[in-house]
């Protein structure tokens, strides 16, 4: 098979077990047919049934694990586990890489975190790159697990009540084609918590690439630890990457003036971020008492008055500040202009240095004049 390995996940949906009539047809003795209850009422000593199944393309091969608990993602994930444990692991000892497809909702939806999670806990203890590709909402039919598994598995159980998990395994394990399908079927009965949420700080500690096209669809968790997502810094600092640029010889100003004069413009720009979240909103009032959310903001206060010192006193032009700072140019632009106006507002102005940096390559020979530590490698524009 080689290093790669493809396969098709997904549930087949929620079965209640009891002894009701089940559409189809199924051969009996003459005079003996099988006896059913008149309403589908669930019933709570049969409990239920989940089939979730793994396809695999190569091999024509399925491996169904029916949960008795609850369909999460910590379920959909164990049952991939089990056919890797159970099989696909000994199938194909040299695979370093799994591509699943799999459908847009449910326990392995492309919304759902914590399968991200589960998948990335996979990906560590087995070794493999894992990538999932998940078809757009609304095209599941295309899934292969659905015509080539679940829909074989279906007819055979047809016309047959569905009254306990045994009967469900030994249907799904006889499932049969003549192209050579072969199911295996396992019974899981441990319990699985719902509700499970993971904040936005998990996620990013997750090993995960997402790809350049559609990445909330298509993305590859590596076989790595979560890594460490340090707190964000504080919103009146400059980020610990770019305190080097804080120098006085570029900024003019000691770092007790230049702390202080971040303190003095903190009221002005929260009453400027008010003022366009209130032009945002059409002039309507802002709802009190709301849920917040949304990302830390790429700059801090911090960073948005060191730009614009290095920009106005140096210089420097907005395109390499952008590279310095990790961000777009438009976004410096952005920033840029807004704490000029914040400094116009509260009577501050830059005045402008003797010498002026045109470059990357003349701030790094500014930095080495004026014994500025400064990081080895620096991003440029083009990187």
């Amino acid at each position: 098979m080689g290093p790669d390995q493809t396969s098709d996940v997904g549930p087949n949906g929620l079965v209640i077990l009891s002894q009701y009539a089940n559409a189809g047809r199924q051969w009996r003795p003459a005079g003996d047919p099988a006896r059913v209850d008149t309403h589908d009422f669930p019933d709570q000593e049969l409990g239920r049934a989940i089939p979730y199944g793994v396809y695999d393309l190569a091999a024509n091969a399925g491996w169904v694990t029916v949960g008795t608990d609850h369909d999460t993602a910590a379920f959909a994930v164990g049952a991939i586990r089990r056919w890797w444990d159970g099989g696909g692991k000994a199938a194909y000892p040299g695979a370093r890489r799994l591509l699943i497809t799999a459908d847009a909702g449910g326990s392995n939806g492309y919304r759902t975190r914590a399968w991200k999670a589960e998948l990335a806990g996979l990906a560590l203890d087995t070794g493999l790159e894992i990538t999932v590709c998940h078809f757009p909402p609304g095209t599941s039919k295309w899934n292969k697990i659905e015509h080539r598994l679940f829909s074989h598995i279906t007819m055979n159980w047809a016309g047959r009540p569905l009254a306990s998990h045994e009967v469900i395994l030994s249907s799904i394990a006889a499932t049969t084609t003549r192209t050579g399908l072969s199911v295996t079927a396992e019974l899981d009965t441990a319990s699985y918590e719902t509700g499970v949420t993971l904040s936005d700080k998990q996620m990013a500690a997750l090993p995960i690439n997402r790809h350049t096209w559609h990445g909330d669809w298509n993305y590859t968790l590596r076989p790595e630890p979560p890594t460490p997502v340090p707190d964000p810094v504080p919103f009146d600092e400059v980020s610990p990457h770019l305190a080097w640029l804080a120098h006085p010889a570029l900024t003019g100003m000691d770092a007790a003036r230049f702390d202080a004069l971040i303190d003095e413009l903190s009221a002005a720009h929260t009453s400027q971020r008010e003022s366009q979240l209130h032009q945002r909103r059409g002039g309507r009032p802002r709802t009190v008492g709301g849920p917040t959310t949304g990302h830390p903001p790429a700059l801090t206060l911090g960073d948005r008055l060191l730009a614009t010192v290095l920009h106005q006193r140096m210089g420097l032009p907005q395109v390499t500040i952008a590279a310095l700072f990790d961000v777009r140019p438009e976004t410096i632009n952005r920033r840029i202009r807004d704490v000029r106006q914040i400094l116009t507002a509260t009577g501050h102005t830059i005045t402008p240095a003797g010498q002026r940096l045109g470059s990357l390559d003349d701030l790094n020979a500014f930095a080495d004049e004026t014994k500025i530590t400064r990081p080895r490698e620096i991003k440029t524009a083009s990187q």
